[in-house]
């Protein structure tokens, strides 16, 4: 059957990598949920219960051979997902289906199974993100000497150099990384505390002995590769979790935004381009075009995290008491979408600031154009050591720059208050020495050296720390 007569996610369609969708993917899902009730009946077993090896193994050996249409035809029937996989499981494994899932309740899998998708992705974005600070390093490291023009608020101020601006976005890269680590570090399993939290099913299941029931919980946390469980919950794990998880991926959206802005308007410029392939088309209509739509692919996937963020901000905000289920529908959307996103998010941003172009020639152009305003005040200084009359020196410079700000902006004049104030006799000043003040260099401030140490002392430790990383190679859809 034809799926173009259906909708399609576009972020898998078109944004996201093969590897994130596959964390999302029903076969990691399911084959978790699997994993997780082997682990249970393994930790029963040990504290006592009785449970076979046979019945382990088969289990064991049905991880993944998961049959979709059955599952998808006893919960077309039962209407809980779950129990729909406990009996297609338990068809599977005939000998085992006793044992499968017992003790435990629904979100013993569901609640879990998020948990370790999650900082399976959360890895795969730290992946992304190291390799985005590697990119921009390099760029910065490539720039650190190149003078440009500085702009606040969107208006010519002092210079700087391109290797400075790009250490702007590696330091709200490296923010986001620590963020990113911090909640890595952090996560905790679910746990396995039954329906309301009380492990009330596991302490019948071991006639009392509490001990066991804590034990239980500490053995499975342990299969399942986490040194810890949430220490208390109602039926599911505080969904404050998911927010702080996608708060960190938002953390992520704002600093690729900015930078994507910054890009846009560099574009504008003409002073950046993107990577243009040879066969693409910028626009239907004006063939010229170089849209830089990469960097707005950027900013448009990093509204929707921004704003997914809410999602379980309110989730965690309107739960009620030990759980409720308002929580689920929205869950299956915002969380595997948010890291989707940020999956596409990140391969274009190392694709744009690793295989964009700068243009020197148009940043010194727009450079010059706005130097000799910026140099005034070097001049006046200059000619007052020389003994000239600060206050006449004010007035003539105030007068020559009226004079050239109307002529550039009412008849579109290039700006020549250099020339002007070379050649008017109460500066005296030569060539030579006009040169040297108005010298780029003299306005860049210790742009190169702040880009130098920065990447000495906070880029390079954190990328030598994750050198296993490094070497992703992205690839973009469209």
């Amino acid at each position: 059957m034809s799926t173009q007569d259906r909708y399609i996610n576009p972020l898998c369609q078109r944004y996201a990598g093969e590897e994130m969708q596959h964390i999302f993917s029903p076969d990691y899902k399911f084959s978790t949920w699997r994993k997780l009730w082997i682990a249970l009946a393994e930790s029963e077993k040990e504290l006592g219960i009785h449970i076979t090896d046979e019945q382990i193994d088969e289990m064991k050996a049905h991880i993944y051979d998961i049959d979709y249409e059955k599952a998808a035809d006893y919960e077309s029937r039962l209407r809980h997902d779950v129990m729909a996989h406990v009996y297609t499981f338990g068809e599977a494994c005939p000998k085992a289906r006793p044992v499968i899932h017992l003790g435990a309740t629904s979100c013993y899998v569901g609640d879990n199974t998020d948990i370790i998708v999650m900082r399976e992705a959360l890895q795969l974005v730290k992946k992304s993100l190291v390799n985005a600070i590697a990119a921009v390093a390099a760029f910065a490291e490539k720039h650190k000497d190149l003078p440009t023009l500085a702009f606040t608020h969107f208006q010519a101020a002092q210079p700087t150099t391109v290797g400075k601006r790009a250490c702007l976005w590696a330091q709200d890269l490296l923010i986001d990384l620590e963020h990113i680590d911090f909640v890595i570090g952090s996560l905790k399993f679910a746990g396995c505390k039954g329906t309301t939290g009380t492990g009330a099913s596991f302490l019948s299941l071991f006639n009392g002995d509490a001990a066991k029931v804590v034990e239980l919980e500490k053995r499975i946390a342990a299969k399942m590769g986490f040194d810890a469980s949430m220490p208390v919950s109602g039926q599911t794990y505080t969904r404050k979790i998911d927010y702080i998880i996608l708060s960190a991926l938002s953390n992520i959206a704002q600093s690729a935004c900015k930078f994507a802005g910054d890009i846009r308007l560099l574009s504008h410029m003409k002073e950046f381009d993107e990577p243009f392939e040879a066969k693409q088309i910028g626009s239907s209509a004006m063939a010229y075009k170089r849209n830089p739509m990469r960097s707005e692919r950027i900013a448009s996937l990093s509204r929707f995290v921004i704003a997914d963020t809410l999602n379980p901000a309110l989730t965690a905000a309107t739960q009620w008491l030990e759980r409720t289920l308002d929580d689920s529908a929205g869950r299956r959307i915002s969380l595997p979408e948010a890291f989707l996103a940020i999956n596409g998010i990140l391969s274009l941003y190392i694709n744009v600031i690793s295989g964009g172009t700068v243009y020197p020639n148009v940043i010194n152009r727009h450079l010059n154009e706005e130097l000799p305003f910026m140099a005034t005040e070097n001049i006046m200084m200059y000619c007052v050591e020389q003994g000239k009359d600060r206050q006449e020196i004010h007035e003539a410079i105030r007068e020559l720059s009226v004079a050239v700000a109307k002529e550039t902006k009412l008849n579109g004049g290039a700006n020549n208050l250099c020339e002007l104030i070379l050649n008017d006799p109460r500066f005296g000043l030569s060539k030579e020495e006009l040169d040297n003040i108005i010298h780029v260099k003299n306005f860049i401030g210790i742009a190169p050296q702040q880009t130098e140490t920065f990447l000495a002392e906070y880029v390079r430790p954190v990328l030598e720390e994750n050198a296993s990383l490094l070497g992703l190679e992205v690839e973009i859809h469209v």
